[in-house]
């Protein structure tokens, strides 16, 4: 992404109060405001439900009204500034998308929007997914909305992205068990999920039956790229929907021996008391950026899930704790960091963009990485979300809190990312009722697969 210039951001909201027209989550009719809607931002909140209600709502319009219009799909990144340096305002993220697709289920379960939007919602994604750009049944990581054509990522990275697509399939998957009724739409609906599901071709990933899964492939470059799945980062998922494919497995020694590198992947390693027990690549003693806690467990459920290498509820929550304790020690003394003002994770950034953790602070805060860590630090992340909402519309407009902030330096810029919006709301109701977890954990594949890769499940 490209380098942009630090700004002070002093943005006033106009705002208008009159009835929803029920196709607006947020529940306002919507004002321009810089080419974009807003609603009008409350006050205070009867209780913590309630604002954990409109937070859910709000986050979760950024793949509702923000969505492209032609896939349903959300939007990679969208500027309230109107400045797309890319001029990429038409490209769709397929793992944010994932996320997002997760977010429509909570949705239809919120009362947000009704079953039926939801549906044709759906409907739409599925009908553009049927038809754009696969290389072996996997999806690029962005795709050019209105044509469904790859938008490449990177030169060599013109092909399949098998981490994106499974991002993508861990939504679709939590959309089809959700999808119970016995109607002919959603019967429908759900063959066309596993024809997807079904086409995606796992066991090509492994460059001709290696012991371990390969990221990408291009029809141009085929394995140029050259990025095994090695792990501990945000990938586990794709080695969990390998193992449960119906059509296109692996066996499990492409986990053992490659994403656990034959029980390498083990640490010892406790930044502030909280021992990680997996190796973070690159960032081994302290921990690496915190969507690595949320990407693959928007659906998988860590509660009760162990191996031989670990207690994955221990692994999620101690590295979200210890996020949240660098924070609160602040060594580096940034202003404003604290109990109501942490979490470091990739965003936009005073620097461009970049993969903030205890190893590389920039004095920079994402909201996202302490709101979508709310399954592990409920409290923190609470006093977080109201340290967040108090600093008012500095750091707020339509989908809500801005990707990122500096608390020091007052920069911040009116931008949105989908990886880092979409994962809000999955993860605030995973929180309040395990909606989503329950769900993925429900597909008989995932069970199988699960067992299949020797972890025990108790949740």
């Amino acid at each position: 992404m490209n380098i942009m210039k630090p700004i002070v951001l002093a943005l006033m909201l106009v705002f208008i109060a009159c009835k929803s027209d029920g196709g607006n989550p947020t529940g306002g009719e919507p004002e321009s405001q810089n080419g974009q809607t807003a609603e009008q931002r409350p006050a205070s909140f009867s209780d913590d439900d309630a604002m954990l209600d409109y937070i859910e709502r709000v986050h979760f319009n950024y793949m509702w009204d923000g969505a492209e219009p032609t896939s349903g799909l959300a939007r990679e990144r969208i500027h309230l500034d109107g400045d797309y340096p890319e001029h990429d305002q038409d490209v769709v993220t397929t793992g944010g998308s994932g996320f997002g697709i997760a977010g429509l289920v909570v949705a239809m379960g919120r009362g947000f929007i009704t079953r039926d939007q939801g549906i044709e919602r759906l409907t739409r994604i599925v009908d553009f997914l049927e038809r754009a750009d696969r290389f072996h049944g996997v999806w690029p990581h962005w795709l050019y909305g209105p044509t469904g054509k790859v938008k490449p990522f990177g030169q060599k990275d013109n092909g399949g992205d098998l981490v994106e697509s499974s991002f993508l399939m861990q939504g679709l998957l939590c959309a089809r068990q959700y999808l119970n009724r016995d109607t002919d739409v959603e019967k429908n609906l759900v063959k066309r999920i596993n024809d997807l599901w079904h086409g995606m071709e796992f066991d090509w990933y492994t460059r001709g039956g290696q012991d371990v899964i390969y990221w990408h492939w291009s029809p141009e470059y085929e394995w140029e790229m050259n990025f095994p799945l090695e792990g501990y980062n945000e990938c586990l998922i794709v080695y969990v929907l390998a193992a449960a494919s119906p059509t296109h497995t692996v066996p499990a020694s492409c986990y053992h021996k490659g994403w656990a590198r034959s029980g390498g992947i083990k640490t010892d390693a406790a930044p502030y008391g909280y021992p990680l027990e997996l190796k973070h690549n690159g960032a081994e003693q302290t921990g690496g950026p915190l969507f690595w806690a949320h990407y693959s467990w928007i659906g998988l459920n860590p509660k009760g899930l162990k191996d031989q290498y670990a207690d994955y509820w221990n692994v999620v929550r101690n590295h979200a704790m210890s996020n949240y304790k660098y924070c609160v020690e602040n060594p580096k003394h940034y202003t404003g960091y604290g109990p109501d003002c942490w979490g470091l994770t990739a965003s936009y950034s005073t620097e461009g963009y970049s993969a903030h953790c205890p190893g590389n602070d920039l004095g920079v805060i994402t909201p996202t990485a302490a709101l979508s860590s709310f399954p592990y630090t409920p409290e923190q992340s609470m006093a977080a979300l109201k340290g967040f909402y108090g600093r008012g519309e500095s750091i707020w407009g339509k989908y809500g809190f801005y990707d990122a902030f500096s608390p020091a330096s007052g920069w911040t810029l009116p931008r949105y990312l989908a990886i880092d919006q979409c994962t809000i709301a999955p993860m605030i109701e995973n929180y309040r009722t395990g909606l989503l977890w329950r769900l993925f954990m429900s597909c008989p594949e995932v069970q199988q697969g699960l067992k299949k890769l020797g972890m025990a499940i108790n949740n």
